[in-house]
């Protein structure tokens, strides 16, 4: 189509030309002939390209498919959550890294039993957490959930259970400055008892061991607040078949000290009380009631108190007749002294012989006398019997 236009005005950049019908049209002077001044006619042919068409329409979607692959198929996957490690009071968390496609992280939160325990910080470098201060033998529930711009996801439910304390699976030691043959023994001993040995200091890691407090990996266990303590702790562990306390076993505490456990500790206590009840006072009779003894026959008779005027030698013991009350009427009683005769000695020997008389008659049964009064002025020597 060939057109024909007069050029009105002529700019630096725009020119207006004239149609026929004297219409303004606003065309770039760029694209004038040279030479082209107001009054000159210019001829200008329109014609439809459309090869060029079907270019730009075949470019535009290939963008538009590349444009739906990438921020409408492609979406953030939900994190999945497991277990690495369990002990009687904590657990080790991890999962895998983030998935956020084309979306922005906007935060990761970790759940427990159905409540938000807190948000886990750089959520895109950050792939473990662990929780301590649980309850000994107790179930508990996790999940993440994963906030972005494309939406929210959930990690599947994670249930697990801390150790009993007799577990001991969930010991992970990390060794440091040992000699090879304790570091060895070490490892048998651990195995043994179902723990791990590791070559690093780790979130896993439940205690570091060594002799001697020095190099990088104490460091970042004392860093981390991991207790360092000595080989002979995963011996006790061992030999108790539990948990037993750090306390004793840190590597700066006193080896006096330290027990091989609640059992070991409590038959050293009663062998201690029985013989500090034994050696308190040897020379008196103990106030505090003799142990009592599991095996030996049983005392065919209970001790007596001794009483005031006893036998030196022994305590009385009671005929074996029996003297009734007719024996005593026929027996006439021993007339009485003269006033002026009066003999004490004689005196007191028939008051004897009157005790000895009647003393049968309450006795207990078994044979046994109780105790009575003795002599005046004679002194209690008889040892009470343990």
């Amino acid at each position: 189509m060939l057109v024909s236009l007069t050029v009105g005005k002529v700019d630096a950049g725009v020119a207006v030309l004239l149609t026929e019908d004297n219409r303004l049209i606003e065309f770039p002077s760029v694209l004038l002939p040279n030479g082209i001044a107001s009054g000159s006619i210019v001829d200008i042919t329109v014609a439809r390209n459309h090869a060029a068409e079907s270019a730009n329409a075949s470019a535009f979607q290939s963008l538009q498919k590349r444009i739906l692959n990438t921020y409408g198929v492609k979406t953030p996957s939900p994190p999945v959550l497991r277990l690495r490690n369990a002990t009687q009071t904590s657990l080790v968390l991890e999962w895998d890294p983030i998935d956020l496609a084309t979306a922005s992280l906007k935060s990761l939160s970790l759940y427990r039993n159905g409540s938000k325990a807190g948000s886990i910080p750089r959520p895109l470098e950050t792939r473990s957490t662990k929780i301590s201060g649980l309850a000994v033998h107790h179930e508990y529930t996790f999940h993440l959930v994963l906030r972005t711009t494309a939406g929210t996801y959930q990690s599947e439910k994670l249930t697990c259970r801390t150790h009993k304390m007799t577990d001991l699976s969930g010991i992970t030691v990390t060794a440091g400055v040992l000699d090879p043959q304790r570091k060895e023994a070490l490892g048998h001993a651990l195995d043994r008892i179902g723990g791990k040995l590791i070559d690093s200091v780790r979130i896993d890691t439940t205690h570091f061991v060594c002799s001697e407090g020095r190099g990088s990996l104490w460091e970042k266990a004392v860093e981390m607040n991991i207790p360092v303590v000595v080989p002979e702790w995963v011996d006790a562990c061992e030999s108790e078949g539990t948990i037993v306390g750090v306390r004793d076993y840190y590597l700066n505490a006193d080896p006096k000290a330290r027990k091989l456990g609640t059992l070991h500790g409590s038959h050293q206590r009663t062998t201690s009380t029985m013989s500090t009840t034994s050696t308190v006072n040897p020379g008196r009779p103990s106030l505090q009631p003799p142990p009592i003894q599991e095996e030996g026959p049983a005392p065919t008779e209970p001790p007596l108190t001794p009483f005031p005027g006893g036998d030196m030698s022994g305590q009385p013991q009671a005929k074996d007749e029996e003297v009734s009350s007719e024996d005593e009427a026929e027996v006439p009683p021993p007339p009485p002294p003269p006033k002026d005769e009066e003999d004490p000695e004689s005196e007191r020997e028939d008051k004897d012989s009157n005790q000895e008389h009647t003393l049968p008659q309450h006795m207990p049964e078994g044979g046994e006398e109780p105790a009575g009064k003795g002599k005046e002025g004679e002194e209690d020597f008889n040892e009470v019997p343990l």
